[in-house]
């Protein structure tokens, strides 16, 4: 754990030690299958900040506050009272630390349920500089803009919703919403008059 707290200056806590949220960074914390999909659409690592896997979730850190911005976010991009499968690590919560980079192999040989990171953090860049947040500014280093915590979060919540929406149709193959009817090209009465 010395990597974190030495290297990227990161506050460790708990036993096992986890990455303390809320101080440097904070967390969104959603389904593999969404994070997947949301990590397609923005390939270049320096769009987005560290991510992590752990089981069947990842994590992608965000800047601190943003847990606490979440819930109006998500109003405000009209996904509010929708269940959606996103929920943030903030201030007074911690995040499985996935060993470090060059260590992965040899952890995962140990156990298979450790998280891995998938795009690492990088030592001497400063975290806060490369994570999404409300407000998007070019980076120190002139190396480009991250994608800001708003698009980070339709993303990730359209993906989301996707996957409900998957899940509800195994479910009940028989119920269609507009928009999948939309997609099909069966578009409903009311819109085609």
């Amino acid at each position: 754990m010395g990597w974190y707290e030495h290297e990227l200056g990161w506050p460790v806590a708990g036993s096992p030690p986890g990455l303390v949220t809320g101080a440097r960074f904070d967390a969104l914390d959603v389904p593999a299958e969404a994070g997947f999909a949301m990590l397609s659409r923005f390939s270049r690592p320096e769009q987005l900040g560290p991510v992590a896997l752990d089981g069947h979730r990842i994590r992608l850190l965000v800047a601190a506050g943003s847990a606490e911005e979440l819930p109006g976010l998500l109003e405000w991009l009209e996904w509010g009272g929708i269940a959606l499968d996103l929920a943030a690590l903030g201030s007074g919560s911690l995040m499985r630390a996935p060993a470090h980079p060059e260590w992965v192999r040899r952890e995962a040989a140990y156990d298979r349920s450790a998280p891995v990171w998938l795009r690492p953090p990088r030592p001497g860049f400063d975290v806060e500089s490369a994570v999404p947040a409300l407000r998007v500014s070019d980076l120190a280093d002139g190396s480009g803009v991250p994608v800001g915590l708003t698009a980070l979060v339709a993303a990730l919540a359209t993906a989301c919703h996707r996957i409900t929406l998957r899940t509800r149709a195994q479910d009940q193959p028989w119920a269609f919403s507009y928009a999948s009817r939309m997609v099909a090209g069966t578009r409903p009465r009311s819109l085609t008059s």
